[in-house]
């Protein structure tokens, strides 16, 4: 049974629904991710596999930000989509399309399963009419000139997931706009401004215009989910506004708990300062990429830190990461040669085991599971036991389906060939015939094989 820290409650709670419904917030299709986002996807994809692997049934949504999203969190400024397709001389259109294409492509890349659906804001205007249709019945809603707004001050409870904290000097003058009737309150319908026909743009009972980006979650979240889901998950920054406007709206208009758990990721700095295009520290996986290394590097270096932790991105913590991934491939490419030898470590790894998935289950204890991972690397060092073998190949079987590695995919026994090889320099060993046994090994690691020695064995590792 897994157990999740739920902000809400500042608790950490057991998941029991053999059915778990999660939402999480998914991009906005403007520009490409960058790896901050990806360290929040990474989170949902690794609560999914948790959840799978503790026996649930996963109904799991992930929007596509398509619309609606403005520069400000608090409806001011112009739709980000705009912003980039004027920059580009396309339509917003055709950047949502392109940018959601990229997404689904690097989503892939990393290693993710396929949330059940991947729903777009722009295929839900009917349902986030409908959802603003009931909040105004119950009278949550006011009008004026730029479009129809939630009025937080009607709710009593406004605020609970941030701990019932208002928006501080800071927010109220970034966001002032003096026909609100509260800094907190926040469009459900924004109208087109007059004299200018958008790329994006609906007829409503209200007017022509577009969605508040807060909407489209609640809308979509019911639609596919239910009035109340299990789990709500995305990043910290989501919690004082976004996350905070969905609860008032959905509970609003459906008049029900919206979410039991609701589950958030800390930030990723860079060098430890805040990612920033004008600091220079803002990457996509394509700058990773450029620099030699995998998603899944990127993925290691993730799942290094507790998904409740800020952490920092630097190109050395991502080169250890990527060595410890290919130490972790090296390891399982002793299944391809076990030894009679070796003694039974059956046991050892199944307990290895064990402590990989308490680990994971008590809300997703990343480090400790990758520590569980390490015991097993160290214990066989000098080779696997053939006994040990289909133990060992269940371990891994289950690091694959927790973290998404890829490690059992990926992994491949040598040739026939290289394995003549390795025989041939054997007997040139044993004659004594050095020049010769050094050869063969030069040859082996022209074609990224090392040979490791261990008394009167030999072992062969990749060089990635």
């Amino acid at each position: 049974m897994i157990k999740l820290f739920n902000t809400m409650t500042k608790t950490k709670q057991e998941g029991t629904s053999e059915i778990v419904t999660m939402y999480t917030c998914g991009p906005t299709v403007y520009l490409d991710p960058h790896i901050g986002n990806w360290r929040t996807f990474i989170f949902y994809d690794t609560l999914a596999r948790a959840l799978k692997v503790a026996g649930h049934d996963v109904r799991h949504v992930l929007n596509i930000t398509d619309v609606g999203h403005l520069v400000s969190d608090g409806d001011t400024g112009e739709d980000k989509l705009s912003t980039t397709a004027k920059s580009q001389r396309k339509t917003a259109w055709e950047v949502a399309e392109h940018y959601t294409n990229l997404f689904l492509t690097e989503l892939e890349q990393l290693g993710m399963l396929t949330p059940t659906k991947l729903p777009k804001a722009t295929d839900h205007i009917r349902q986030q009419i409908d959802m603003v249709k009931r909040i105004e019945a119950k009278g949550y809603t006011y009008t004026i000139d730029d479009g129809v707004y939630f009025d937080t001050a009607k709710l009593d409870d406004y605020g609970k997931l941030a701990g019932g904290v208002k928006a501080d000097e800071d927010f109220a003058r970034i966001n002032k706009n003096s026909n609100k009737r509260s800094p907190e309150d926040f469009a459900l319908w924004k109208f087109s401004p007059a004299n200018e026909k958008r790329d994006m743009e609906w007829d409503s009972p209200w007017g022509v215009g577009f969605p508040g980006w807060h909407l489209e979650c609640s809308a979509m979240a019911k639609e596919y989910l239910g009035e109340t889901i299990d789990i709500h998950a995305g990043g910290v920054d989501h919690i004082p506004v976004h996350h905070t406007n969905e609860i008032a709206q959905s509970e609003t208009a459906n008049g029900v708990e919206f979410a039991k758990i609701w589950a958030h990721a800390e930030f990723m700095k860079v060098d430890g300062a805040k990612m920033s295009k004008s600091k220079g520290n803002f990457y996509t996986l394509s700058d990773i990429a450029e620099q030699g290394f995998s998603p899944l590097d990127f993925r290691y270096l993730v799942l290094q830190g507790h998904y409740r932790t800020e952490t920092n991105f630097t190109w050395d913590n991502l080169r250890s990461a990527q060595n410890a991934l290919r130490n972790l491939k090296r390891t399982y490419d002793l299944v391809h040669q076990t030894s009679e030898e070796v003694a039974d470590q059956s046991e050892s790894i199944a307990l290895a085991q064990e402590e990989l998935l308490s680990a994971i289950l008590d809300d997703l204890n990343t480090p400790q599971a990758l520590s569980a991972i390490s015991s097993v690397a160290t214990m066989t060092t000098n080779g696997l036991g053939a006994q040990s073998r289909q133990t060992f190949i269940e371990f891994f079987q289950i690091i694959d389906k927790v973290f998404g590695l890829q490690i059992v995919k990926s992994s491949q026994d040598i040739s026939d060939e290289q394995k003549d090889l390795i025989e041939k320099r054997e007997i040139a060993k044993r004659a004594k015939d050095y020049t010769q046994a050094d050869s063969i090994r030069d040859e082996l690691l022209e074609q990224g094989l090392e040979l490791l020695d261990n008394n009167d064995t030999t072992r062969w590792q990749r060089v990635y």
